[in-house]
């Protein structure tokens, strides 16, 4: 079953932002991601649970300012 996450994330640069998308590049599944660095979103469409992907990015070291299920 397919889940829609929105993230809030604070990043610098777009090294930060590769990295987010990288990291989240490497999860299980057909993913749809969308790292925006102007926006200072995530946006993933992917099988995986709401604590995984928060973890995942959060591994990064970047600031999760808000995560929300939108589907």
């Amino acid at each position: 079953m397919s889940h829609q996450y929105h993230f809030d994330v604070t990043m610098a640069c777009s090294s930060c932002s590769n990295a987010v998308n990288r990291v989240l590049s490497k999860l299980d599944g057909d993913n749809k991601i969308d790292v925006s660095l102007e926006k200072q979103t995530v946006d993933i469409t992917t099988d995986q649970d709401y604590d995984t992907v928060y973890n995942t990015i959060a591994k990064t070291g970047k600031k999760i300012n808000d995560g929300k299920v939108i589907q």
